[in-house]
């Protein structure tokens, strides 16, 4: 799986035990690790509504199958990348949060609180986090009995979403486009997303914006 870590303007500082922490994880577990960044406060700044911009461009685009991203909250990366589709991002405070998440909801991205409450031992718990969101094959159930249903609640709600949102390509190109930009025009992002995009349409437009 290829994971991607990118974190908004107000926690930049957090990126690298962030990705360290994520890295000694995943790694192990076959996965790969990408930081899309901000890496620090002279980074070239994003918000979280442009997390969520980023996230639906590499989830959508199958660049990335996994986005771990956050704020001062959660809440506020958690909603913008919630508001795209083909995006289902979770808010992860602690362990159990990710495995159920991962386990009943089946998700492709979380947000996590790199703020609030993020004081002594919150590198391991973000590790117990990370543990438990990659632990094993995600979408199982819990408990186990209740499967079945959740796997079929999961499939409806991506089916009303197909019909909720319109298409990534048509939606980035109706957002305001310097936000968009804004976004994407990050050295870290365009190396990886040329590398690992595999939808020529969702590449097309991007390109468009960039040009």
């Amino acid at each position: 799986m290829k994971i991607v870590l990118i974190n908004e303007n107000s926690q930049a500082a957090k990126n690298e035990l962030v990705f360290n922490t994520l890295k000694e994880v995943v790694e192990p577990k076959g996965h790969t690790v990408y930081n899309i960044g901000m890496f620090d406060s002279n980074d070239k700044s994003l918000t979280y509504v442009q997390n969520g911009i980023l996230a639906a461009v590499l989830l959508n685009s199958g660049a990335a199958d996994f986005v771990i991203t956050g704020c001062g909250t959660g809440s506020g990366a958690m909603l913008a990348c919630n508001a795209f589709p083909g995006v289902n991002c979770g808010l992860i405070v602690d362990p159990s949060d990710a495995y159920m998440f991962a386990q009943i909801n089946d998700g492709n991205c979380a947000s996590f609180p790199f703020a609030k409450g993020f004081g002594w031992g919150a590198e391991l718990n973000l590790k117990y986090c990370f543990e438990q969101l990659f632990n094993g094959q995600s979408g199982q159930g819990y408990p186990k009995e209740r499967r079945e249903p959740e796997q079929r609640n999961k499939k409806i709600l991506d089916v009303v979403k197909t019909n909720t949102f319109k298409p990534l390509t048509e939606s980035l190109k109706t957002i305001d486009r310097e936000l968009v930009r804004g976004a994407l025009l990050r050295p870290s992002f365009i190396e990886y997303f040329n590398a690992n995009c595999k939808d020529k349409e969702l590449k097309e437009v991007v390109d468009e914006i960039l040009a």
